[in-house]
């Protein structure tokens, strides 16, 4: 495992108790990796072949992406996502240090005061709702989120990741 993933890792065990378990999810460019562990080192890593650019890349050819292109990368995103069952369900507590992630919260309206440094499923899912409504046709102005391939992909990325493996919420270091 390379130093950038164990330096996450390593970054965010001091923001939990003493042997929580954690599931730290990075969302990059061409992959998105999980690292886990309940440790000062990680005990396991997956790596998915989905991320922003390249699921925005070979999935969205419109912007907004149509209700075509949303439902097709749905499915390529779930069926990569799903491979992170078993570990998710070890490591029941999401965290990220991608900026993208309280990037999204600000968007979605979270309080970013008095310390909040987390994200809920259902803020994440009014987002989608949102970049939905951009693919049938509402403007990308009244939706209030950023009209990107780039921004689509890994708002989906995340949607699904917590949507289908049960995470209620994804944290980040406050």
């Amino acid at each position: 495992m390379d130093d950038t993933l164990r330096h996450r890792y390593r970054t965010l065990r001091p923001q939990v108790a003493e042997g929580m378990p954690i599931t730290v999810l990075h969302i990059g460019a061409d992959q998105t990796v999980i690292v886990a562990g309940t440790g000062p080192e990680p005990a396991e890593v997956l790596v998915l072949a989905i991320g922003s650019g390249k699921t925005a890349a070979a999935l969205f050819h419109h912007n907004p992406p149509t209700p075509g292109e949303l439902e097709n990368a749905i499915q390529i995103v779930e069926d990569e996502v799903t491979r992170a069952r078993a570990l998710a369900a070890s490591y029941p507590s999401l965290w990220s240090t991608d900026p993208a992630v309280p990037e999204l919260a600000q968007i979605a309206g979270v309080s970013m005061d008095a310390g909040n440094n987390s994200l809920s499923i259902e803020a994440v899912e009014q987002l989608f709702d949102l970049l939905a409504s951009l693919s049938l046709g509402r403007p990308a102005a009244s939706a209030g989120i950023p009209n990107t391939p780039t921004f689509a992909a890994t708002l989906l990325i995340l949607r699904e990741f917590m949507h289908h493996l049960g995470f209620a919420d994804i944290r980040w270091p406050g």
